[in-house]
């Protein structure tokens, strides 16, 4: 590489150090940001059961679908046996997915809450009530009182994450002005714990029992609602391809400077998409058409974790020097399972624009072949979270239950190695020069 290059790269790298990376820095170490993207993180094992029972439940059998073979005799086998046990079946997606902004507030509640260093429980146990008098008031019946879960599902998520935050802020202020009831020093703290939180509790009771009624009052319907409309814009943004490229640019950027751009990004992206999970699961458990493709992993699937594995196989087949030669090999294994570390920091990509480049290009161009492949419904979109470990075509298709995902995938990773082939070879000859002087 030439000098004026690297002095371009140099140039680049002072500005962002300077400029953008303390911001992203603090804008993902921000308290109330932090707290959603490590309280929402909780919430995986619950979407996968919650995903995996509404597939059980729902399987995509065409209904038009004629038993020709053994294959489809087990696919209409699977609708028949799914038709009868729906009711069971649909319990786990119900406790799980059904009503996820319960789990959202609990999570954020208690990561806000332990960040202050306040009792985790008894902040979590406060919100998780003030949420509910909002979104889930009992309704009497004529054979005694139930909860409706309308305002529980992903409908309420905003709502959740918005009163989580208001309640430990509120739970906080008392406890930092030492407003409450006062008990002896001799008494034990977990005796005194509840007693701490009674008053703001108090106030928190009144407080948005009155604001709800007002809200209730004015449009019609409650809190929940007003809160769900007023976000729907920033879902619809976000859902565009210039909001996930803008994304892929920030996250890859973040990557060539050594910082994690997942946990940069993931304070902003995180609720947005494990909302677009849920609203994508209610809609395939409806019959309905999944509204949302910026869900689950469906980004990372079908970008970096091509892209990454794409330079591993080049590496492995074409690298002529002995550090790329020994990078792929210790790589390879690891990124079949999404773990892209050895090769991060060990080919190294940070501060390297022969990674840096061919990153930028694939990781977007496979989202926007697969962004208006799901927006025309060609493939379904993710409504199923699998652990990140998931190898690439198996999260493609286990997480949409299409099966066209699979050869997609490939054909993906294809082009990907194809346009980082000439980056990846003149880096592997740099290299080899620089270890054939030495």
């Amino acid at each position: 590489m030439g000098r004026s290059n690297v002095s371009a790269i140099e140039k680049f790298q002072a500005v962002m150090e300077r400029s953008v990376v303390p911001v992203a820095t603090k804008i993902a170490s921000q308290r109330h940001l932090a707290s959603i993207r490590d309280g929402l993180t909780v919430l995986i094992p619950f979407t996968i059961v919650g995903g995996f029972s509404v597939l059980l439940a729902v399987p995509p059998v065409s209904t038009n679908l004629q038993a020709t073979n053994f294959f489809f005799k087990f696919l209409l086998a699977w609708k028949a046996w799914a038709t009868a046990n729906i009711g069971t079946l649909m319990i786990p997606y119900n406790l799980t997915i059904g009503i996820i902004a319960l789990y959202v507030v609990c999570g954020v509640s208690y990561q806000l809450a332990k960040s202050y260093e306040m009792n985790g429980m008894m902040n979590m146990l406060s919100a998780l009530f003030i949420f509910m008098i909002i979104a889930a008031a009992p309704q009497a019946l004529e054979k005694g009182n139930f909860m409706p879960t309308a305002n529980m599902g992903a409908a309420g998520m905003f709502t959740g994450i918005l009163i989580a935050i208001a309640v430990v802020e509120i739970n906080h202020f008392f406890e930092k002005r030492n407003i409450g009831f006062k008990l002896p020093d001799s008494v034990p703290p977990n005796v005194a714990a509840p007693f701490n939180v009674l008053l703001p509790m108090i106030f928190n009771v009144i407080f948005f029992l009155i604001l709800n009624a007002m809200v209730t009052s004015a449009t019609g319907a409650g809190l929940t609602a007003l809160i769900y409309k007023l976000f729907q814009p920033l879902l619809r943004a976000t859902d565009s391809l210039p909001s996930v490229i803008l994304i892929n640019i920030l996250m890859t950027t973040f990557w060539f400077f050594g910082i994690h751009g997942a946990n940069m990004v993931g304070v902003v992206t995180t609720p947005i998409v494990t909302m677009g999970l849920a609203v994508n699961a209610e809609a395939y458990a409806k019959g309905d058409v999944m509204p949302q493709v910026f869900a689950g992993y469906v980004n990372s699937t079908f970008g970096g974790w091509i892209s990454y594995l794409a330079i591993v196989i080049i590496i492995l087949l074409f690298a002529k020097s002995s550090q790329l030669k020994s990078v792929g090999k210790v790589a390879a294994i690891p990124s079949l399972f999404n773990i892209n570390e050895p090769l991060i920091f060990g080919l190294p990509t940070v501060l390297n624009i022969f990674t840096y480049i061919p990153a930028l290009i694939c990781n977007n161009l496979n989202f926007t072949v697969v962004y208006f492949l799901m927006k025309s419904n060609f493939i379904n979109k993710f409504f199923i979270q699998l652990p990140f470990t998931t190898p690439g075509p198996l999260q493609a298709w286990l997480s949409t239950a299409d099966v066209k995902t699979i050869p997609l995938w490939f054909a993906l990773l294809l082009v990907d190695i194809i346009i980082c082939y000439p980056f990846i070879k003149a880096y592997d000859e740099q290299v080899l020069k620089t270890e054939r002087a030495e």
